[in-house]
């Protein structure tokens, strides 16, 4: 029996599809069906019902998935055992992060930090999501909103205002009944600053949504409407005015997250240390 055979069944049970295992796997669809095959020779045992368009894991498929679940978070455990005892400064590490977040607040002091540090090689991950630290897709996730799974060491690193910004000139041209707004167009809930945002504008008209900030500024600086942007991102641009009165919508805390197996790792706390302090936090 081939290992990479038994992980990839078991990303296909987990995920459900051939392609969603494929996208999680970073392989082709077929890599995924030629290894389950092969799994399933050297097993003498069907895993998958074949029939129909979505492949179904069988009984004897389920209980193997499970024994490959808790095979591979051994795996991980014992990864992340060996690069918490790391004591040089080099190897990989990913960083997960908001994208705008990481390109206007984050890409610089790490980028300072690798000037010192040549033997390190950072990898930042801008997504929306949450990556799971206890699976290994990143080693430091940044967030905001505070974690609450997984033997995680958490740190608030800082706060983030946002304000309600739009250009100067549509604000000189545009009455104040008569101004729209922009928002988010994501699927499955409303981030904070837009349940914010909607009810600052009280029933008003959205004339442009958009699924990032990055898209949303720019629909600002064009002119759409009012966005609700974090200052990082609007205080110093100068095609942007805060909306008077110019007090914060909301302030949302940023959360370092970082597993509890790698929180002794030379490279992991040495870009913790650059982050904390990139934040205003010494040491």
């Amino acid at each position: 029996m081939n290992w990479d055979d038994l992980r990839h069944f078991a990303a296909l049970v987990s995920t459900g599809s051939l392609s969603a295992a494929a996208r999680m796997l970073g392989v082709e669809h077929a890599t995924v069906a030629r290894r389950v095959a092969a799994l399933e020779a050297a097993l003498g045992v069907a895993l998958v019902d074949r029939r129909g368009r979505r492949w179904t894991p069988t009984a004897e498929g389920e209980r193997i998935a499970a024994l490959a679940e808790r095979m591979e978070e051994a795996a991980l455990a014992v990864g992340r055992a060996a690069d918490g005892a790391r004591t040089e400064v080099e190897g990989a590490v990913t960083i997960s992060a908001p994208p705008a977040l990481a390109a206007d607040c984050l890409t610089a002091p790490l980028v300072a930090l690798h000037a010192r540090h040549p033997g390190l090689e950072i990898r930042m991950v801008g997504e929306a999501r949450t990556a799971s630290l206890d699976r290994g897709e990143a080693d430091i996730a940044i967030r905001l909103t505070r974690p609450d799974r997984g033997d995680l060491t958490i740190t608030k690193l800082g706060e983030m205002p946002f304000r309600l910004y739009a250009s100067p000139a549509y604000l000189a041209a545009t009455p104040e009944a008569d101004r729209c707004f922009i928002g988010y167009d994501v699927p499955g809930g409303r981030a904070p600053q837009q349940a914010a945002i909607e009810d600052h504008a009280a029933g008003r008209r959205f004339a442009f949504r958009a699924s990032s900030l990055e898209i949303q500024r720019a629909a600002a600086v064009a002119g759409a409407g009012i966005a609700a942007l974090p200052d990082f991102m609007a205080r110093s641009n100068a095609a942007l005015s805060a909306v008077p009165p110019g007090a914060p919508l909301l302030v949302r805390d940023i959360w370092l997250a970082v597993h509890a197996d790698l929180k002794r790792s030379a490279p992991v706390r040495t870009v913790i240390r650059a982050l904390r302090e990139a934040f205003g936090h010494s040491g």
